[in-house]
């Protein structure tokens, strides 16, 4: 499905991340990993999916709250594929606190993250997707592009600028067959989440398996964190032909949670 082409995914050594660049490979594309974590369990990784899926990957660690960063990233992949035809800004942090207590380091660094990051690589990619008049844009949203939590302000203020971001760019390339969407994940069972959920225990004064119960999966009626693999999955569609109609489009994958 995918062969021949390119994808880059951020924050993709683990999570969702990960699993978007296990579906993406296993359909024939070409992988830029990039993400923090051991470097043997890295490389480990990388030769796996390489020799499991018989495509070309390459390992990146660039730093997403900086710039320079991420330039030199975008410049080493596009010269060693020659476009990055999927792009997937995933990378993201959490902090829980109040808004008044909220460290000022903390905001700045999810901003930068979760979602001038995403402006940077775009701005980076769409010079050859737009010569090669294809291309595929997703960015992990999360349902926090929709609603609020208390406790969150930078993390829901990155997300709904993401959600922003991304119609915009879909209007600007609408006629160059190239798409832009943003998915939304509930709560997935990541160590992104799992980080959390202490913080979050601290910030309401109740124990860690009231977190999980009475403000998680609260939230979800389907009583059930959504699986990596259904993010992946939808995620892949988004980079296929079959999806070409479908740009603009900031899709929930959260077990009904926005349906309240």
């Amino acid at each position: 499905m995918l062969k021949g082409r390119t994808a880059l995914v951020t924050g993709s050594t683990s999570g969702i991340g990960l699993g978007i660049v296990t579906r993406l490979a296993a359909g024939g594309a070409n992988i830029v990993l990039n993400g923090f974590g051991d470097a043997a369990e890295i490389e480990r990784l990388r030769r796996e999916l390489a020799a499991k899926h018989r495509v070309s990957v390459v390992y990146d660690g660039a730093d997403m709250s900086r710039p320079e960063s991420i330039s030199s990233m975008m410049q080493k992949a596009l010269a060693e594929f020659g476009a990055i035809d999927l792009l997937v800004n995933n990378a993201g942090i959490q902090h829980v606190a109040p808004v008044d207590d909220f460290p000022v380091a903390k905001w700045d660094a999810i901003i930068a993250i979760n979602l001038s990051a995403a402006f940077h690589t775009v701005r980076a990619a769409l010079p050859a997707m737009k010569q090669r008049r294809w291309g595929r844009i997703v960015n992990v949203a999360s349902a926090h592009a929709l609603v609020a939590s208390p406790y969150k302000s930078a993390y829901v203020a990155a997300k709904h600028g993401i959600a922003g971001f991304t119609k915009t760019v879909a209007l600007e390339v609408a006629e160059q067959g190239i798409t832009v969407n943003a998915v939304c994940p509930g709560y997935v069972l990541t160590p992104l989440v799992q980080q959390q959920i202490p913080d979050t225990a601290k910030a309401r004064g109740i124990s860690e398996e009231a977190v999980v119960r009475d403000v998680l999966l609260a939230a979800q009626p389907t009583k059930k964190f959504v699986t990596v693999e259904e993010v992946a999955a939808l995620t892949a569609f988004l980079c296929s032909d079959e999806a070409a109609s479908i740009t603009g489009a900031i899709l929930p994958i959260e077990g009904g949670w926005t349906a309240h």
